[in-house]
């Protein structure tokens, strides 16, 4: 398992993680199999996205303020941890001659609903 750590700038944002976790599998040494992406935060989660418009990635941070709007909640940060509660916090991708198999216009995102702050990303690679 290897571990990515990330600092986050703003308090909602969305990273390309896509070349570390290529890194990752490339140093594994895997040719065929699948890597296993693990967010281990509660108000942070990683998806696969659109990668070639970063309005997009606007818009997905819009319509998640949107749909967990601001209130006088109980919890002090419930926002961010009911906006990664709607997303998620772990992938499994299928490597495929040492790359990653995604669709043309996907990459893989942390995205951050609590920051800016120190965040991580776990990764294990897997041979078939």
């Amino acid at each position: 398992m290897k571990t990515i750590r990330f600092k986050t700038e703003h308090k909602s944002q969305i990273i390309d993680i896509t070349d570390d976790i290529k890194e990752i599998i490339i140093k594994s040494g895997v040719k065929n199999g699948v890597v296993s992406v693990f967010c281990p935060h509660s108000t942070a989660s990683v998806i696969i996205f659109e990668k070639s418009d970063p309005t997009l990635r606007r818009d997905l941070l819009m319509t998640l303020k949107n749909i967990v709007p601001y209130k006088d909640y109980a919890h002090k940060n419930a926002r961010a941890h009911l906006k990664a509660s709607l997303l998620t916090s772990n992938l499994t991708l299928i490597v495929e001659n040492a790359k990653i198999m995604l669709g043309k216009w996907q990459s893989v995102f942390l995205v951050e609903f609590d920051g800016p702050r120190e965040r991580s990303v776990y990764a294990k690679v897997i041979n078939d």
